[in-house]
């Protein structure tokens, strides 16, 4: 899953990214709206974590962008106020989800991962197919009811490949929804995790190689 955090208390923002990228998300950092409008265009988002107050320009125009440009990118938008008008108003612009300060990270997590369900096809909790199950909640992966222990990027790609329900997933599109913009594009980190990955969940492969296209299960 491919995130964008916009928060302009830096320390806050780094927290958040890093604890996401636990989960196994990749996910990018900016501290204002401008930044923020910069990044929608250019990639490509199941989730931006927005805080309401920007610098620069503010969230709210940043929501509304998304929603202008037709992106099936969620908004899930924080705001220093816990009043109840405020979230209306919040969710009336665009808004998916609504997430006032403090907040338990466990619910962050939980609410991205809820919104990053909600594609054009609703997606169940839990990924299954050809004998392997991926629960993204508990982060636990199963083939044939055995467990697979996966480091995050394997994790992020074997999600990837099991929300695509069997259609042929790129090179080019894994690295954009399991890696963030910093990963050099011409390296071969994608090959090397799906060898690993198709390793892991062992015999018979689910990983199928479809030569010039990409990969299926």
């Amino acid at each position: 899953m491919r995130v964008l955090v916009v928060e302009d208390e830096q320390l806050l923002a780094d927290a958040v990214a890093t604890g996401l990228r636990r989960e196994a998300m990749a996910v990018d950092v900016v501290y204002d709206g401008a930044a923020a409008q910069e990044r929608v265009d250019v990639n490509d988002y199941d989730v931006v974590v927005l805080d309401r107050d920007l610098p620069l320009v503010h969230g709210d125009d940043v929501c509304r962008k998304i929603i202008e440009m037709g992106l099936p990118t969620r908004v899930l938008m924080l705001t220093a106020s816990g009043d109840v008008s405020d979230r209306v108003e919040g969710l009336e612009i665009g808004a998916d989800d609504y997430l006032p300060k403090p907040f338990a990270f466990s619910e962050l997590t939980a609410r991205v991962r809820a919104l990053g369900r909600r594609t054009t096809t609703a997606l169940p909790p839990v990924l299954a197919r050809a004998g392997v199950k991926l629960d993204p909640n508990r982060r636990e992966v199963f083939r044939d009811g055995r467990p697979i222990p996966l480091a995050p990027k394997e994790f992020a790609v074997l999600e990837v490949l099991l929300r695509n329900d069997g259609t042929v997933v790129s090179a080019e599109q894994l690295l954009e929804k399991a890696w963030d913009e910093n990963t050099d594009p011409f390296t071969n980190v994608v090959r090397v995790t799906v060898m690993t990955l198709r390793r892991k969940l062992g015999e018979p492969a689910v990983i199928v190689t479809v030569p010039g296209a990409g990969y299926r299960i």
